[in-house]
C-alpha cells in the first residue's frame, strides 16, 4: 500500500480540525451566597490551646523539674489520656436507658462515646455475650485538658459533703482512678431532663513511673486530695 506523500505543511493541523471550544466553554460558576457566608464565618486565627495545657508548660514542668531533679523536660511526667467508663446494667430490661447514658456522656466529654458489650454470658444476670452493657470514651490532647479543668474546678466542688479525693487510688504505676456517683455534678447535664442518676469511673493515665510522681503531677493541677 502506497504511503501518503503529502508534505507536513499541507496536512491540516490538529488544532484546526478541532472546533474552537475554548471560547465556547461556560465560565466558572460563582460561589453561592451561602458558601461566602460560611467562609466569612470561619475563624481567621488558630484555636488557642487549652488553659491547663499552657499552665502545664509554663508552671508545672519547671516546678516538677526542680522538685525531682529531672535533667530534661522529657523526663517530667504528663497526663497521657483520661478514660470515662459508665456501666448501665439496666439496659438488660430497657434498651432506651443506654441511649440516655450515651447522650449524657457525650455532653460531659464533648466526644461521642463507644458502646461496650459483654464478653461472656452470665445466666444469673440474664446477660448474653455481645449484649451492650455500658459506654466509654477516651480523651486526649485539648479535650483531655478541658475536661480536667471542668472536673477539678467545677464538677468535684459540687459533690455533696465533699471532703477531698482519696490518696490511695493509685495503681502503683502512676495511674489514678476516681469514682463519681452522680453525673449531675457536671454543668452540661440538665437536672430536669435526667431520667435517672448514673455513676461513672474516671481513669487518669500518666507517664509517671511512681505514685509519688503522679500525685505531684495531679496536685500541681490543684487536684483536691485529702490532707
Amino acid at each position: 500500500m502506497a504511503k501518503d506523500k503529502t508534505p507536513k505543511s499541507e496536512k491540516p493541523a490538529r488544532a484546526q480540525e478541532r472546533p474552537a471550544d475554548k471560547a465556547a466553554k461556560p465560565a466558572k460558576t460563582e460561589a453561592k451566597p451561602a458558601d461566602k457566608a460560611e467562609r466569612a464565618a470561619r475563624p481567621s486565627l488558630p484555636v488557642p490551646p487549652a488553659r491547663l495545657a499552657a499552665f502545664y508548660r509554663e508552671k508545672v514542668v519547671p516546678d516538677l523539674m526542680q522538685k525531682f531533679g529531672y535533667k530534661t523536660t522529657m523526663q517530667v511526667p504528663r497526663i497521657r489520656k483520661i478514660t470515662l467508663n459508665m456501666g448501665v446494667g439496666e439496659t438488660v430490661g430497657d434498651k432506651k436507658v443506654l441511649d440516655n447514658a450515651v447522650a449524657d456522656m457525650a455532653k460531659i466529654a464533648g466526644q461521642k462515646p463507644v458502646v461496650t458489650k459483654a464478653r461472656r454470658s452470665i445466666a444469673n444476670f440474664k446477660l448474653r455475650a455481645g449484649f451492650p452493657i455500658g459506654c466509654m470514651v477516651t480523651l486526649r490532647g485539648a479535650r483531655m485538658y478541658e475536661f480536667l479543668d471542668r472536673l477539678v474546678n467545677i464538677a468535684i466542688p459540687r459533690i455533696r459533703d465533699f471532703r477531698g479525693v482519696s490518696n490511695r487510688a493509685f495503681d502503683g504505676r502512676g495511674n489514678y482512678s476516681l469514682g463519681v456517683r452522680e453525673q449531675i455534678i457536671f454543668p452540661e447535664i440538665e437536672y430536669d431532663k435526667v431520667d435517672m442518676l448514673r455513676g461513672m469511673n474516671i481513669a487518669i493515665t500518666t507517664t509517671a513511673k511512681s505514685d509519688d510522681e503522679a500525685k505531684a503531677l495531679l496536685a500541681a493541677f490543684r487536684f483536691p486530695f485529702k490532707h
